[in-house]
């Protein structure tokens, strides 16, 4: 399903991405296309985009052609998945460890709707941090690392 969403190939484009998009959430999905979970998100990523049209954009970003942002969002895990709202990293509380990005993939296309709701509600309001709308046991667990400690 990964081809049915676009693709930010280089740092240039994701930084054209978090620059241009206005008044709503940017999603930005860091995986590989052939990776099964990343396909898996992929799919509810695209059965949704529709539906959030006008409160998210979301695209794909390969975690090998775009390594300055695989670096500083310490993607250690794929497929993770960051936000932004007028240019600004929003950050949600999942009560994990990483408020930085969602790692994983959403159990439903529910839980991910009803997160890009929260986010886009939180930044209308000025917030930099949400808390997390989904269900504890829907959040996938996972251990930090820390690379080049």
């Amino acid at each position: 399903m990964s081809f049915l969403l676009p693709k930010l190939t280089c740092k240039k484009e994701v930084d054209q991405a978090i620059k241009t998009v206005a008044e709503k959430v940017l999603v930005l999905r860091f995986g590989r296309d052939n990776d099964a979970v990343c396909l898996q998100l992929d799919d509810i990523l695209a059965k949704t985009a529709h539906d959030l049209s006008k409160m998210a954009v979301i695209y794909l970003v390969d975690v090998n052609s775009v390594p300055v942002y695989t670096q500083y969002f310490d993607i250690s895990y794929i497929p993770s998945t960051v936000f932004f709202f007028n240019g600004q990293h929003m950050k949600v509380d999942y009560g994990s460890p990483d408020h930085t990005k969602f790692v994983g993939s959403f159990k439903t296309k529910q839980d991910f709707i009803d997160l890009i709701e929260v986010i886009y509600r939180g930044a209308m309001r000025g917030k930099l941090i949400v808390r997390s709308p989904i269900d504890p046991n829907n959040i996938p667990k996972y251990d930090l690392l820390y690379q080049g400690i």
